[in-house]
């Protein structure tokens, strides 16, 4: 008999909707050029757009706040967060949580600090004590777009790239918009490497028994493009995207991280983590990855960054907290080794320059209490599970009305696959009919999405077939965690339904304003271009 999951939360506090007609959103959207991203959230009445910062968070976390202070030199939420990522990523379960729940009782004492907080710590992702001045290799930030700007920037300052001699390379399974944006402003040449057969069929009766880990790194294309010494000698770093943002969500395997790492290995280069979905991404491995099966997430988690050299991280992802960000390198590993043993220092000069004193980051003391909080909570394995179970019941409601849905899903949202949606209707990309679905979708029924396809992946820009055959024409429905019931999926599964109905119908787009704009979406003004529907002839 399958496995049952209960209920993982209650909610505990509401905010109504204001009532808002088709004909208004229609005046709201001219007055913000169709941008999706600039119409107002509090007319939208299903919202799907991100779940960046949008899941609702617990009352450990509410709690959490009011423990935070607002010091500018080492409050207390700075020494919980490093102690929460130590616990995460490095510690047996059975010695976690400890500093934090003194924290929170109040109980914490000066012999705690001298005891604990302030000891000499090294080795790993956090410095502790006087190794985190000396060799400072934790750097906080408000969100995950900060750290990979930090990041690349100080690299690129690092190569000294003469401006004669072609751009050093990183390679990925996948660069989701702001980090591809970061490290080509950086100066970096990008490739993308992901793993063939993203919109491949797959059986909805399978999803819950099996995963083919569509996010994973194209291995054998990435060995390919190495064994060139022009491609390996300016291949800087390994950019690992768990889960693969960019892939649909999709999930990376253990054994596909276990590969890239020695891919990377032998190539004496260091391995990162786009670490915002790791939660999600370890669920995913427990569940679906025979030797994890009766394993923990902790144990999980520990394996995963096992075989990495750094990470970025976005702790508005994976339940974590609605705002705050990470970056971090493992003390004395590949990366301190290939760009010296200063870059620690070097990133702090630039964090502290940027976003202010290291010990905030840019952040508040409450919401650094939020996040470490968030840790915790979006580490257990109960959450997890409840998490993917959510958004697999979101996809399965679509099919069932004969949506066309990218599966199996991955953890933070459901696509849609807008090639068979719109099968049959002579809609070409250029068009970019997916952005005429979001807004009407928008318009209709105050449902916000996002088009993640040809246009927000510049298809009109790419000079070869091969790149713009590469670009997947979906829509993402992201699901903030927490935030939503039942009735929230049913409306929009019925709403897009009904279009799907009509889809002949549906609108294109055109760019208006801002078409070669970096990362455009955000920015850009655009207009519906309705289509022409042939006359039926009377005889």
């Amino acid at each position: 008999m399958e496995h049952l999951i209960p209920p993982t939360h209650n909610v505990t506090v509401v905010r109504p909707h204001i009532s808002v007609t088709p004909e208004e959103r229609e005046a709201v959207l001219r007055a913000v050029e169709y941008n999706v991203f600039a119409f107002p959230a509090a007319l939208v009445t299903c919202d799907f757009l991100s779940d960046s910062g949008a899941a609702a968070m617990t009352d450990v976390q509410w709690a959490a706040m009011l423990r935070g202070d607002e010091s500018y030199g080492r409050n207390a939420g700075y020494y919980c967060l490093l102690d929460a990522f130590r616990d995460i990523l490095e510690r047996p379960e059975n010695l976690r949580e400890r500093l934090f729940r003194d924290v929170m009782a109040g109980t914490a004492d000066a012999a705690m600090y001298l005891a604990t907080f302030l000891q000499p710590h090294s080795g790993g992702f956090v410095n502790g004590g006087p190794v985190q001045l000396i060799r400072p290799n934790f750097f906080i930030v408000p969100q995950g777009r900060c750290a990979e700007a930090l990041l690349f920037s100080t690299m690129a300052d690092a190569i000294r790239t003469n401006p004669t001699v072609q751009p050093p390379i990183i390679i990925s399974n996948g660069f989701f918009d702001t980090t591809g944006a970061n490290a080509s402003a950086a100066g970096f040449e990008l490739h993308t490497f992901t793993q063939p057969g993203l919109t491949d069929p797959f059986p909805l009766e399978r999803v819950r028994k099996e995963n083919p880990f569509r996010g994973n790194f194209d291995v054998a294309a990435a060995t390919a493009f190495l064994s060139d010494p022009a491609n390996a000698s300016r291949t800087t770093l390994v950019l690992l995207t768990i889960t693969n943002n960019w892939a649909a969500g999709q999930p990376v395997s253990m054994a596909n991280i276990e590969a890239v790492a020695a891919l990377a290995r032998a190539h004496g280069m260091p391995v990162f983590f786009d670490a915002c979905r790791f939660a999600e991404n370890a669920a995913f491995i427990k569940k679906f990855e025979p030797r994890y099966r009766d394993a923990s997430i902790a144990t999980v988690v520990t394996d995963m960054f096992r075989h990495a050299d750094g990470f970025t991280i976005s702790l508005k992802k994976d339940g974590v907290v609605n705002m705050g960000g990470a970056l971090s390198f493992r003390d004395k590993g590949v990366f301190a080794t290939r760009f010296g043993p200063g870059i620690g220092v070097r990133l702090k000069e630039r964090q502290v320059a940027m976003y202010g004193n290291d010990s905030y980051g840019a952040m508040s003391g409450r919401d650094l209490m939020a996040a470490a909080a968030g840790l915790y909570q979006g580490t257990q394995d109960t959450y997890l599970e409840g998490r993917l179970e959510q958004v697999c019941n979101f996809a399965q409601r679509l099919e069932k009305k004969g949506i066309p849905v990218l599966l199996p899903p991955g953890g933070s949202a459901v696509f849609l696959d807008m090639d068979r949606f719109f099968a049959g209707c002579g809609r070409s990309h250029a068009d970019f009919p997916a952005v005429g679905f979001t807004l009407e979708l928008l318009r209709e029924h105050g449902i916000r999405t996002w088009e993640a396809g040809p246009f927000s992946w510049e298809w009109d820009k790419k000079t070869t077939q091969e790149e713009r055959d590469r670009i997947p024409n979906l829509v993402r429905l992201a699901v903030p965690r927490n935030a939503m019931t039942d009735q929230h999926f049913e409306y929009t599964a019925e709403a897009i339904s009904r279009l799907h109905k009509k889809r002949h119908t549906i609108p294109g787009a055109r760019i208006t304003r801002g078409a070669d704009l970096r990362m455009r979406h955000f920015q850009s003004g655009l207009e519906p271009v309705p289509v022409t529907v042939p006359r039926i002839r009377r005889l």
